[in-house]
């Protein structure tokens, strides 16, 4: 049931303007992002020659390419998540999802898991754009799939957290909002914080990925986005579950 939910987002969502033009403007701005990062290491080339342990293709380009990519996707993520639940209720829809004889979890699991398949060919075009300098170069597969994975991983956050807003409404702008401000807000804790050691910082999002961008992977942020992406998912279920009891 799972899959079949999903499936249904996937369709509803490419059948939708919004998701086509977000994916465009999403990699025009990656790829300009892209060129600009690999005209920069082509200047630095003469500099780099003089070090004795010069940093690569992958930490100049790619790296960078996917630290982008990360705050993109923060951006876009609440215009695809508004409408998972909260135009069920604005077209008067949702109510058959909740008398149908299948449980929210499998509701909540299926939308999620569309939106997911959904980042990820975005991901993946990130990735084509990458392994395309190996026409040219050698490429670090090591930063290249910790940066990949931590994507991956900060990309559910996102979601879950626009899934459970817009669960909270029946109005999609509404739900776009307040996921964005509340991303906003994870984001700015990590800007505005600058002791290293500060305990506001374990709740920036993109502090914890900071660490997969640099090839580093600890399982303090693998269990903080998989914490993160749990409880946001557990709350949609429960705020489901609440109006099929309330009816």
């Amino acid at each position: 049931m799972i899959l079949i939910i999903a499936h249904k987002e996937l369709r509803t969502l490419f059948a939708s303007p919004l998701a086509w033009t977000l994916l465009a403007l999403m990699q025009l701005v990656l790829a300009w992002i892209f060129l600009g990062r690999l005209d920069t290491f082509l200047e630095m080339q003469s500099q780099l020659v003089q070090i004795s342990n010069p940093p690569g293709v992958t930490e100049i380009i790619v790296a960078p390419l996917f630290a982008t990519t990360a705050v993109v996707l923060l951006i876009a993520t609440p215009l695809l998540t508004m409408r998972l639940i909260a135009e069920e209720r604005r077209n008067h829809t949702m109510i058959f999802l909740i008398s149908a004889p299948i449980s929210m979890t499998d509701i909540v699991l299926g939308k999620f898991l569309g939106l997911m398949i959904f980042f990820s060919v975005e991901i993946s075009l990130v990735v084509a754009l990458s392994i395309s300098l190996l026409s040219g170069s050698m490429l670090d597969f090591g930063l290249l799939l910790s940066n990949i994975a931590g994507l991956f991983l900060i990309a559910a956050c996102f979601a879950s957290l626009g899934l459970y807003m817009s669960c909270l409404t029946a109005q999609p702008s509404i739900a776009a909002a307040g996921a964005l401000g509340a991303l906003l807000v994870l984001w700015a804790v990590d800007i505005t914080t600058n002791n290293i050691d500060s305990i506001a910082q374990d709740f920036s999002l993109l502090k914890h990925y900071e660490n997969f961008n640099r090839g580093i992977i600890d399982t303090f942020d693998i269990a903080y986005f998989v914490l993160f992406t749990l409880t946001f998912l557990v709350l949609s279920i429960r705020r489901l579950d609440g109006e099929r009891i309330r009816g």
